[in-house]
């Protein structure tokens, strides 16, 4: 049922997911064709917001931040994870895997290096506090517009 926390929780990680894209591709290599990168990111920040952080709205402050640390963490996993296998559709594409086995292990290989490649203080800094700051206007939000 929509409400006005999750609307919060949506825009919330919506606004992070596109704080944080801006942030990660300057890690890339020069060069690099981003298409639809911070758009696919904004619309599952904004799904994880509406059902992660906004459906676990109401339940006190301290369960406010456990969720607001959650979930940016989540997005960050489903991100990774479209991202990934868009980049595996786009090598496969080109002939590169012998077999489907090979495509979708290279799924999660090309996961855990663009994982690796986003693991710099700033950006999990800004995800974190970013997600505790969302957890809070949401809370705050259920409480105010019930």
């Amino acid at each position: 049922m929509p409400d006005a926390a999750k609307l919060v929780a949506g825009i919330g990680l919506g606004l992070l997911a596109f704080v944080v894209s801006g942030m990660i591709m300057p890690l890339f290599e020069e060069g690099t064709n981003f298409g639809w990168f911070t758009q696919v990111n904004v619309l599952v920040g904004i799904l994880t917001g509406w059902f992660v952080v906004g459906g676990r709205a109401g339940r006190g402050i301290v369960s406010a931040v456990n969720v607001g640390l959650t979930g940016p963490v989540v997005m960050v996993f489903w991100a990774l994870f479209i991202q990934s296998c868009n980049e595996m559709v786009r090598i496969a594409m080109k002939n590169r895997y012998d077999g489907a086995f090979e495509a979708l292990v290279a799924v999660f290989e090309i996961g855990a290096e663009w994982a690796l490649l986003m693991t710099t203080i700033p950006v999990w800094a800004t995800l974190l506090a970013g997600g505790v700051v969302v957890g809070l206007l949401t809370e705050y939000a259920w409480r105010t517009w019930r």
